[in-house]
C-alpha cells in the first residue's frame, strides 16, 4: 500500500463534485421553511417542499451533501432492519414487524421509481448482493432469515453453498452466502448532485458553509441565529443525522454517530476486478465491523468499506485498517495501490430504527444505521408530507425515538467497543 493517496472520495473525483461558494454573502431574514442539514433526507424534503409551493432555505454546516450523502459506498437496497424479521417480532410482534419490514421495500422501489420519473443519471445498476457468512452458523442463521423474509414480501433471495460461491465471490474465507437478486447499486456523489440540482430549479435558497449557532422558539415560529445573523422561520426541520451538534442537544442524545471509511484502488484490469466479484454485485459479510465492498460502475476500481476503529478522522489508521481486511479476504489484492481513501459519519440509534417527528415543535428525520441511501430519500420526502400535511404515515414515525441515561451524544464507549468487535471477527466468534 503506497502513499500518498487522495483524501477526496472516490466519488467525488468521478462525478466532478464541486463545492459550493465557500461562503453566500447574504442570507434571507425570514422564510417558510428552514431545513437544517444538506445531505439526502434535507435535499428530498426540500424538493417534495418547494414544489409543493413553500418558500425554503437549506443551511448546512459544511458542503451540501458532503457527508455520509455523499461518502458511502453506493449499496442500494431495502435495509432490512438491524434486529432481522425474528428480532423485530420477539420485540413488537408478528404485524408490526411485518409493517416495518415492507416499509423497508417501500422505501427501496420509492427511490428506484424517484430516479426513474426524474431520470436521475446516478449509475443505478440492479446488480444484486452477495453477503457472504464467516462461518458455517452464519449460514444457518441466513437461510431461516431468508426463509422467514420470503413469507412476508416479495424479495426473491438464493442460498449459495460453500462448494458454489466462487461463482460469486472471489474468496475462501466464507462458508457460502446469500443473494439478495433485487439489490443495487449506485453513486452516490451523482445522485446528490442531480437532486440538488433540482432542489435549486424548484426555487429553494441554499447556503453552504453556514452554520446554526443557536435557535430561540418564538409565538410565530423560530428565530434561528447563523453567527450574528437571525432567520425568522415558521418551520424548521432538522436532517443532520451524523452530525448533530449541541444546538440540537435533545436529538444529540438520541444519535450514536459512527465513522465509516472507504478505500479505492487504483484502476486494475477488468479480469482482476472480476477475480473478487465475478458478476460485479455488492458484497457484505457477517463481520461484527460490517464490511462492504463493490466495483466501481465502470468495472476498473475496487472499493472496500468498513467502520472505522475511531471517532475521530484518522486516515492512515482507517486506510491500514482496510487494506489489511482487503488483503485477508482477497490476498490477490496484495499489491494493489489505493488512490483515494476517505470517511463520514452514519449514525445509529439505540433501536437500530430510523425515526422521523416532531420534538420541541421541530421536525427531524434521522438516524438510519448505515444504511441511508433509500432511507434518507424516502423519509425525507415522508416529513416534507408531514410537513405539508398531505400524509407522511410510515411506522417510522411511530416509535419513541430513545436515548439513555447519562449520554449526552458523545459515543465515548465506541471505541473500545469496535475494537472488541475487531477481535471477535479475528477469534471467529
Amino acid at each position: 500500500m503506497q502513499t500518498p493517496y487522495s483524501l477526496r472520495p472516490y466519488w467525488h473525483d468521478e462525478a466532478g463534485f464541486s463545492p459550493l461558494p465557500e461562503k453566500q454573502k447574504w442570507l434571507p431574514d425570514q422564510t417558510e421553511i428552514l431545513i437544517i442539514g444538506g445531505g439526502l433526507t434535507g435535499l428530498s424534503a426540500a424538493l417534495s417542499l418547494a414544489r409543493a409551493g413553500k418558500k425554503v432555505v437549506i443551511v448546512d454546516a459544511k458542503q451540501i451533501g458532503d457527508g455520509a450523502s455523499s461518502r458511502n459506498g453506493g449499496l442500494l437496497g431495502p435495509s432490512f432492519h438491524k434486529l432481522g424479521l425474528q428480532g423485530l417480532i420477539n420485540r413488537f410482534g408478528d404485524e408490526t414487524a411485518t409493517e416495518i419490514m415492507r416499509e423497508s421495500i417501500a422505501g427501496f422501489n420509492w427511490l428506484l421509481d424517484f430516479i426513474n420519473t426524474e431520470k436521475i443519471e446516478c449509475q443505478l445498476k440492479r446488480c444484486g448482493r452477495f453477503r457472504g457468512a464467516l462461518q458455517a452458523k452464519h449460514l444457518t442463521a441466513m437461510q431461516h432469515q431468508a426463509d422467514a423474509i420470503t413469507r412476508v414480501i416479495d424479495y426473491p433471495v438464493s442460498i449459495v453453498s460453500k462448494q458454489q460461491q466462487h461463482n460469486e465471490v472471489g474468496s475462501s474465507k466464507y462458508q457460502g452466502g446469500i443473494i439478495y437478486h433485487a439489490d443495487a447499486s449506485l453513486n452516490p456523489a451523482r445522485l446528490v448532485r442531480e437532486i440538488l440540482s433540482r432542489v435549486s430549479t424548484a426555487g429553494a435558497q441554499i447556503f453552504s458553509h453556514t452554520k446554526v449557532t443557536g435557535i430561540k422558539q418564538t409565538f410565530s415560529g423560530f428565530d434561528v441565529s447563523v453567527g450574528s445573523h437571525v432567520i425568522q422561520t415558521q418551520t424548521v426541520l432538522v436532517t443532520t443525522n451524523g452530525y448533530t451538534d449541541d444546538v440540537f442537544a435533545e436529538l444529540k442524545r438520541r444519535i450514536l454517530p459512527i465513522r465509516s471509511s472507504m478505500i479505492a484502488t487504483g484502476k486494475l484490469s477488468e479480469s482482476r476486478v472480476k477475480s473478487v466479484s465475478p458478476k460485479l454485485r455488492t458484497h457484505g459479510g457477517t463481520d461484527r465491523l460490517v464490511f462492504y465492498y463493490r466495483p466501481s460502475p465502470d468495472g476498473r476500481h475496487l472499493l472496500f468499506g468498513g467502520r472505522a476503529l475511531d471517532y475521530a478522522d484518522k486516515p492512515q489508521e482507517y486506510t491500514k485498517f482496510l487494506y489489511t481486511n482487503m488483503t485477508r479476504l482477497f490476498p490477490q489484492l496484495k499489491d494493489v495501490e489505493i488512490s483515494h481513501a476517505w470517511s463520514g459519519l452514519v449514525a445509529y440509534t439505540f433501536d437500530h430504527m430510523p425515526h422521523i417527528g416532531e420534538l420541541n415543535g421541530m421536525y427531524y428525520a434521522m438516524g438510519y444505521c448505515g444504511s441511508g441511501v433509500a432511507r434518507a430519500t424516502y423519509l425525507g420526502n415522508k416529513i416534507a408530507q408531514k410537513i405539508l400535511k398531505t400524509g407522511g404515515e410510515t411506522p417510522f414515525a411511530n416509535f419513541p425515538f430513545e436515548s439513555r441515561f447519562m449520554y449526552k451524544g458523545t459515543p465515548w464507549f465506541m471505541p473500545a467497543l469496535l475494537r472488541w468487535h475487531n477481535f471477535a471477527d479475528k477469534m471467529g466468534w
